[in-house]
C-alpha cells in the first residue's frame, strides 16, 4: 500500500494563479482551457501504484483556489481512493475554527495552511486558534517548510524558530511539515527529533533529489516513524516522485513505514 500525504486535485484558477509562474517555467506545464476531470488525478496514482491520496483544499488570502466544498465533492466520487484535507481563512480565526470542524465532522483528515501564502509565520497569533482546535479534533496540522518556489517570500518556512516555537506551545499537535526543509534541511530533522508529534512529509522532491541527511535520518530507528512520502502532484507526478526508489535500499519495515504506516498512524487512517 502507497499514500501519497501531500496532493491536489487542481482548479484551473490555482493552476492558472501568478505566483505559480516559477513553478510553470521550470516544469514547462502550461494553464488549462478547461477543468481538468478527476480521472487525470486517478489515472496519474495509478501509473505509480499510489493506493489513496490526501487531496488539499487551498485558501488564499485574495480567495478560494480549491474550495472544501470541491474536494468533498471529489472524495465523494473516489473514496476509496481520495482523503479530504481541509483548508480555511486565516484572516477570520474564530470562523476558521468553525469551517474546520464542520469539515472534520464530514470526515476531513486534517488542516492544511501555508505560512507563505499569508505572508506570515506559523507563530502568528492567528494561526493559535486552529492549533487548538486540530487538538481538540484529534487531526494533525499540514504545513510548509523551506523556500517556497512560488513567487513568494520563504522566510516563513523555517523550522526554526517557527515550528519549534509551536511545537514547545502544542506538544499535543501533531504538525506535518511538507517539502522536507530545504535549505533549512538539518533544521527540519533536528526539529523532528526534538518533538515526539513533529513529522517530515517529502512533497515537493522527488526520490532522486531527496537530501543524503533525510535518507540517513528515514533509516534510522526514530526516522523511519517520523518521515512521510508525498508529491505535491500535480507540481510533480507521482511516477516521476517514485523513480529511483528502490535504490534508496530501505528495508520492509521502514519501506513500510515511509510509504504507508506512517500516514496512516498521523491521519488516523482505517488499516
Amino acid at each position: 500500500m502507497t499514500i501519497d500525504v501531500w496532493a491536489q486535485h487542481p482548479t484551473r484558477r490555482f493552476l492558472a494563479h501568478d505566483m505559480f509562474a516559477s513553478l510553470r517555467r521550470w516544469t514547462g506545464a502550461v494553464i488549462p482551457t478547461d477543468e481538468i476531470p478527476l480521472s487525470v488525478t486517478l489515472d496519474a496514482m495509478d501509473a505509480a501504484g499510489v493506493d489513496r491520496a490526501l487531496i488539499s483544499a487551498w485558501h488564499a488570502p485574495e480567495g478560494v483556489l480549491i474550495s472544501n466544498d470541491e474536494v468533498a465533492a471529489w472524495v465523494a466520487e473516489a473514496p476509496e481512493r481520495l482523503l479530504p484535507i481541509a483548508s480555511v481563512d486565516l484572516r477570520s480565526p474564530m470562523d476558521a475554527v468553525r469551517e474546520l470542524r464542520r469539515r472534520v465532522d464530514q470526515g476531513f483528515k486534517g488542516l492544511r495552511v501555508l505560512p507563505w501564502l499569508w505572508e506570515l509565520p506559523p507563530t502568528d497569533r492567528r494561526f493559535y486558534p486552529l492549533f487548538a482546535a486540530c487538538v481538540d479534533l484529534g487531526i494533525p496540522f499540514c504545513t510548509q517548510v523551506g523556500h517556497t518556489g512560488p513567487l513568494r517570500p520563504s522566510e516563513t518556512g523555517r523550522p526554526i524558530p517557527y515550528i519549534d516555537q509551536v511545537a514547545l506551545d502544542f506538544p499535543e499537535l501533531t504538525i506535518v511539515c511538507g517539502h522536507i526543509g530545504y535549505p533549512w534541511t538539518e533544521e527540519m530533522i533536528a526539529v523532528a527529533r526534538k518533538h515526539e508529534n513533529v513529522v517530515i512529509d517529502t512533497s515537493a522532491y522527488t526520490t532522486k533529489r531527496l537530501p543524503a541527511e533525510l535518507v540517513s535520518y528515514l533509516k534510522s530507528r526514530s526516522g523511519r516513524r517520523k518521515v512521510l512520502f508525498g508529491t505535491n502532484y500535480p507540481m510533480i507526478f507521482p511516477q516521476h516522485a517514485l523513480d529511483g526508489f528502490a535504490a534508496l535500499g530501505l528495508d520492509d519495515e521502514t519501506r513500510e513505514l515511509y510509504l504507508d504506516g506512517n500516514a496512516r498512524r498521523v491521519f488516523g487512517l482505517a488499516g
